[in-house]
């Protein structure tokens, strides 16, 4: 249950005991650790995970074989609805036990595209998909995550569910089109709202309160007028996932966000996008995740380790957990490496290391937020080699009083 909040100065004597889950490095903080290096041991112990998660960690591998969008009807000119093109190119590819998805180069207008297993998008060189701005291509609703709470909506632009050695590579680009004309209108608020364009105000606080009320999943039916924001890139409950070599642009809300996947790399990604909500990449409630040699510049978190919000997340109850960034780039964002706001399932063994995070549009390098409606255990948060240079807030930043602040038991 949730207690008084305790003064600032017995706080920082009891974490300097170890009772606060993230453990910095000294080298990033420059001589904080105590006399005698005492501090190190759990921290060197913890450091000798990373070689077991990543013998763990391997790319999915597919047959020989390749699946043009071009056969099948796409023409890359930048109008042509190439929508009925990649589906076939997709169930084409699969019906044959996999192989590569070919997206040759030009401007490839299509709606949203579904993977299947032993499927990889490949994004050839001078290649773009750009996704239609229409919501009404990403209906019918499909089962999603939302803010980290399940319920049926919007399609993400490039989806999987329930599939195995799923891939999106290549040179080539995903550009979302989101602007503020379209999609990102739909946050609201003082700096996106548009006069006479809705935004989805009303539908998020009626899918929270469904959440809390406990109301079954297949009851949270928020399609055509509900305004939530589809995400660009979800594999769900997919195994053996491969996102690398792409740039990703303008997405109407998070951009790459596996939800309780296992075996997940992200690599030699490049993402701008500076809309609402638009952090880089989101893994929730997953599994043995490698994040490393990505770029991000973007209008939220760099990236945001999330395990479900609230009631939601506590009935789901899968933490996030052994994930390994290193060697990114952390641009423009709220946070480099931030654990939560949505962290209801808890979080565990998150290592960061030889990143570089310098902006004066960067917030912070690490940041932890969650309330006392989320609860949720944070715990074993490890950096090492980080280079830290401008940042707009702060180096590190724990908030525990996040959107709903006090409210809540937990």
């Amino acid at each position: 249950m949730f207690q008084r909040p305790i003064p600032r100065r017995d706080f920082l004597r009891e974490a300097s005991l170890g009772a606060a889950g993230a453990i910095i490095a000294p080298g990033l903080l420059g001589g904080c650790a105590p006399a005698g290096g005492s501090a190190l041991a759990p921290t060197s112990a913890a450091w000798a995970r990373v070689p077991e998660i990543l013998a763990r960690l391997r790319a999915p591998v597919f047959p020989a074989r390749a699946f043009a969008v071009t056969s099948y009807g796409a023409v890359g000119d930048g109008t042509t609805d190439g929508t009925a093109a990649f589906r076939q190119a997709v169930a084409a590819c699969a019906a044959a036990g996999g192989g590569r998805v070919v997206v040759p180069a030009g401007r490839f207008l299509t709606g949203p595209i579904h993977l299947r297993s032993g499927v990889n998008l490949h994004v050839e060189r001078g290649a773009t998909i750009a996704l239609h701005t229409d919501p009404r291509r990403y209906l019918p609703p499909v089962f999603t995550r939302w803010e980290g709470v399940e319920l049926f909506g919007y399609s993400p632009f490039i989806y999987a569910f329930e599939q195995q050695n799923v891939a999106i590579t290549g040179d080539g680009t995903l550009d979302g089109q989101a602007t503020t004309e379209n999609w990102w209108p739909w946050k609201g608020g003082r700096e996106w709202g548009r006069q006479g364009i809705p935004h989805q105000a009303e539908a998020r606080a009626q899918l929270f309160r469904m959440a809390e009320e406990n109301a079954p999943v297949e009851r949270r039916q928020f399609g055509e007028g509900s305004y939530l924001r589809p995400q660009f890139i979800q594999p769900y409950r997919c195994r053996n996932v491969l996102i690398e070599g792409v740039t990703i642009l303008n997405s109407p809300m998070w951009e790459i966000n596996p939800v309780l996947c296992q075996n997940v790399i992200v690599r030699d990604v490049k993402i701008v996008s500076h809309g609402p909500n638009n952090d880089g990449c989101d893994p929730e409630s997953c599994r043995d995740v490698l994040i490393e040699g990505c770029l991000f510049d973007t209008g939220d978190d760099c990236i945001a380790l999330k395990s479900g919000r609230n009631a939601d997340g506590r009935r789901i109850n899968v933490p996030i957990e052994n994930v390994i960034v290193r060697n990114c780039d952390m641009k423009d964002g709220h946070g480099g490496v931030t654990i939560g706001s949505e962290i209801s399932g808890g979080a565990r063994y998150v290592f960061t290391e030889n990143c570089r995070m310098s902006s004066p549009n960067l917030d912070r390098a690490l940041r932890i937020k969650t309330n006392a409606m989320r609860g949720g255990v944070v715990e074993h948060i490890y950096m090492r080699d980080v280079t830290v240079g401008q940042v707009a807030d702060a180096v590190v930043h724990v908030d525990f009083y996040y959107e709903e602040g006090l409210r809540g038991n937990f």
